[in-house]
């Protein structure tokens, strides 16, 4: 069992208290510049995209610099610890009197870079502490605590919020990368060779992408599913705490009742992938995670139960779609990307698919400005069916099991 293996215990441990903090911040960053600044859409949306940019400006040299650096477990440790004290930063400048959006944009963009370091890092981490048999299984243990994170942390942190404040409520989250931290400094994964530097390193990535069906299919689907989703984050919070009536408490109950959904889509995924294909299920994911975005402007003029209820159905089959989605990537990726490339070709990959993101966030925030929230989400919930269509004529639905590349 995956578990009694001790450096991927370690790791899972970590990695599942530092998800359980992020779900915090997802839910009080927005709510403190919407309760506490005053923001409005277009300053929900900024805030979104704050947190976004880094990847689209920093993903491909940070891949690069990993890959010829090495030394990954580290960064990823400082990384860690780098959030915890720029989250840190937001309670203080409030007890004092002095924070601003300003801050909290700064802030978001910051912890983004670290994230984007941590991330282009943690894909040859994982692989190297992980069995490739075990990939499906690893991913969907991860991605499992990620679920439960969804169910706990947002519906805490809504309860957090209204009892301490938002911003106060931040400070668990920069604990949590803390712990993260203590955890990753008591693994020590056998990495593979340092990359060559040299002409044409830094796009190597990008080559991979472009020349791998499999991963240029990956990469069209998510982008453009995850455009649409943001759209529709920027602005979630503020429709249902405006426009909806819904205070932070029901909706961070809402958000934690409806991502039982996630866990459900964590211990369906392996069953699911093994009866129909890991491609199977990853295209199955694309329908999944999208089409509950509909219930969201559809839960408009009901009553508060009706609302809630909407409310929850929508994150639940979302839930059970994304968490899917990212177990079966996952697997695709650590068996279809050559060791030495990985944190390029990731580097690469999150320029477009987390880079677009705050294309989807200031989208949203400026759509919903100008022709209302409500008609933006109805367009959002459209748009992220479309990225099923990049599969039809790929090879990733018929991908039934995974072949490791050398």
């Amino acid at each position: 069992m995956l578990l009694r293996q001790t450096p991927f215990r370690r790791y899972w441990t970590g990695q599942t208290i530092s998800l359980f903090g992020d779900q915090v911040s997802v839910l009080a960053l927005p709510l403190t510049a919407i309760l506490v600044l005053h923001a409005g859409a277009a300053e929900t949306g900024y805030l979104t995209a704050a947190g976004l940019a880094p990847s689209l400006l920093f993903s491909v040299l940070a891949g690069g610099w990993v890959d010829r650096r090495g030394r990954r477990r580290r960064t990823m440790l400082v990384a860690d610890v780098v959030r915890a004290v720029l989250l840190a930063t937001i309670p203080i400048a409030y007890a004092f009197a002095a924070l601003t959006l300003t801050q909290l944009y700064a802030v978001t963009f910051a912890v983004g870079c670290a994230s984007v370091l941590f991330n282009v890092a943690q894909s040859t981490v994982f692989a190297s502490i992980v069995a490739p048999a075990d990939y499906v299984d690893a991913n969907s243990l991860l991605h499992g605590s990620r679920a439960l994170s969804f169910v706990f942390g947002q519906s805490g942190g809504g309860i957090l919020v209204q009892l301490l404040s938002a911003p106060l409520a931040i400070l668990t989250d920069a604990v949590s990368f803390l712990v993260s931290a203590l955890f990753l400094r008591r693994i020590q994964p056998l990495e593979p060779a340092v990359a060559p530097g040299g002409r044409g390193h830094l796009t190597e990535g990008a080559r991979f992408i472009a020349h791998s069906p499999t991963v240029r299919t990956l990469l069209g689907a998510t982008a453009t599913i995850n455009v649409f989703n943001f759209v529709v984050a920027a602005i979630f919070i503020l429709y249902v705490t405006h426009d909806l009536g819904v205070d932070p408490a029901e909706l961070g109950l809402v958000l934690g009742v409806g991502a039982v959904g996630a866990v459900i889509g964590a211990a369906l995924t392996a069953r699911v992938s093994r009866r129909i294909g890991v491609g199977g299920a990853f295209t199955l994911s694309c329908v999944l995670f999208p089409a509950p975005a509909f219930l969201i402007p559809a839960a408009s003029g009901a009553g508060k139960v009706t609302i809630l209820v909407l409310l929850v159905a929508a994150e639940f089959g979302s839930g059970v779609g994304v968490v899917m989605l990212d177990i079966t990537i996952g697997a695709i990726f650590a068996a279809t990307i050559p060791a030495p490339l990985r944190a390029r070709v990731a580097g690469a990959y999150s320029t477009i698919n987390y880079g677009l993101r705050p294309v989807g966030a200031l989208a949203g925030g400026l759509l919903g400005t100008t022709i209302g929230l409500r008609a933006t989400l109805w367009i959002a919930a459209a748009g992220g069916l479309l990225g099923v269509l990049w599969l039809i004529r790929s090879p990733v639905p018929h991908l039934r099991t995974l072949t490791v590349e050398p």
